[in-house]
C-alpha cells in the first residue's frame, strides 16, 4: 500500500506540474496577440505556380502572371506605387511585352497599376482599327479587361464619385457571366461572381494549367471583405466560394490538384478554399441564429461569433468585428426585403 500511495503521490505531483506548465502559455494568450507578418510588405517574390503561370507576391495584392513565347498576361496590377518593382520582378521571368491585363475587381490594390503596366506593354491589335483597319487603334499599350460593373464603379456610373483616374479604367469590358480568351496555348476563362465581395468580381481560370486566380473572393490571411455599398453580400460570397470548389479537383486525400491563387497569402488547393468557405458559413450561421432571436448588433458583437477565428483572419484593416457587422447588416437587410 505504501508503494502504491507513493506512486499515486508522484503521479499527482506530475499532473500538477503538467497543468502548471500548460497554464503559462495559456495565460500569455490572454494578453495582446502578436502582430502577424504582412504578406503585402513590398518585398516582391516571383513563385512558379504551374505550367506557364507564376505568382508575383508582396506587392499590395497577389498578381498572377502567365508567360507565352510572344508576351505576358497579368491578372491584376497592384497599386500604382509598386509598378516599377512589379515590372522588375516580371523581367526576372521574361523580357517579353505585357500583352493582356485582367482585373478581378475595381479595388485599387488590384487596379492601381493598370495605366503604368499597360503603357509598359504592347497591344497586338494596335495597328488594327478605324476604317477597315487603315487607321491605327488608339491604344498602343496592353488592353485591360474587366467586368462592366468594374468600369461602372471606377467611373462613377453607379451613383458614386469616380474613385479612380481615367488612365486606370479598363479598356475592354463584358456583361455576361463569362468571357474566354486563348493565351499561351490555353483557354483563360473569366467567370463573373455576382454580389460577392462586390458586384463586379471575377475569378480567372487557366484551364490547361489548372490554376484559378480568385481576387478578393478568397484570402488566406484576412476575413472576406463584403463591400455592401458596392453590391457585395455574404450569400454571394459563399456562392462564389462554392463555384470555385465546383471547378477545383484534388490530387489525393483532398490535397494538391487544382491550385488556387488568392488575393492575399499563399498558393492553395481545394481543401483551403473549403476551409475558408466553412469558416464563413459557420460565422454567418451563428449570426443568423442571433438575428432570429432579435439580438441587436451590439449584443451580437459582444457574443463574439468570430472569436475562435480572429487569430487567423482578423487584421487591423478588417477586424473580426467589422466582418461580423457586415454580415449582420446584410442579414438584416435581407429580412426587410
Amino acid at each position: 500500500m505504501n508503494a502504491r500511495a507513493t506512486a499515486a503521490g508522484s503521479l499527482a505531483a506530475l499532473v500538477v506540474a503538467v497543468v502548471l506548465t500548460a497554464q503559462g502559455p495559456l495565460a500569455a494568450q490572454d494578453g495582446p496577440r502578436p502582430v502577424k507578418p504582412a504578406y503585402d510588405d513590398g518585398n516582391l517574390e516571383v513563385v512558379p505556380v504551374r505550367g506557364s503561370v507564376y505568382l508575383v507576391g508582396g506587392s499590395g495584392a497577389n498578381i498572377s502572371l502567365q508567360v507565352a513565347p510572344d508576351g505576358l498576361l497579368l491578372v491584376d496590377t497592384s497599386v500604382a506605387a509598386m509598378s516599377e518593382k512589379v515590372l522588375a520582378a516580371i523581367r526576372t521571368i521574361s523580357d517579353k511585352p505585357i500583352r493582356q491585363i485582367i482585373n478581378t475587381s475595381a479595388e485599387e490594390h488590384h487596379t492601381g497599376g493598370n495605366e503604368n503596366l499597360s503603357n509598359a506593354g504592347r497591344n497586338v491589335n494596335a495597328g488594327i482599327g478605324g476604317q477597315g483597319g487603315r487607321e491605327p487603334a488608339r491604344l498602343e499599350g496592353a488592353p485591360v479587361i474587366a467586368h462592366e460593373l468594374v468600369l461602372h464603379r471606377m467611373s462613377g456610373l453607379k451613383g458614386e464619385p469616380a474613385r479612380m483616374p481615367y488612365g486606370v479604367w479598363p479598356h475592354d469590358t463584358f456583361f455576361t457571366g463569362r468571357k474566354q480568351i486563348y493565351f499561351a496555348d490555353e483557354v483563360v476563362e473569366m467567370l463573373h461572381m455576382p454580389a460577392a465581395h462586390t458586384d463586379g468580381d471575377l475569378i480567372v481560370w487557366f484551364r490547361k494549367s489548372d490554376v484559378i486566380s480568385t481576387g478578393d473572393v478568397f484570402s488566406t490571411v484576412t476575413y472576406p471583405k463584403i463591400d455592401l455599398g458596392r453590391g457585395g453580400s455574404v450569400q454571394g460570397l459563399l456562392n462564389a466560394l462554392n463555384q470555385i470548389l465546383d471547378i477545383t479537383f484534388p490530387a489525393f486525400n483532398n490535397q494538391g490538384g487544382t491550385l488556387v491563387v488568392p488575393a492575399h497569402g499563399r498558393i492553395c488547393n481545394e481543401s483551403d478554399v473549403a476551409e475558408y468557405r466553412d469558416m464563413t458559413t459557420i460565422i454567418r450561421d451563428r449570426i443568423q441564429s442571433m438575428v432570429d432571436k432579435g439580438m441587436t448588433l451590439a449584443q451580437v458583437k459582444a457574443a463574439g461569433p468570430s472569436k475562435d477565428y480572429d487569430g487567423v483572419y482578423s487584421t487591423p484593416a478588417w477586424t473580426g468585428e467589422m466582418f461580423v457587422e457586415a454580415i449582420y447588416t446584410d442579414l438584416m437587410r435581407a429580412r426587410r426585403r
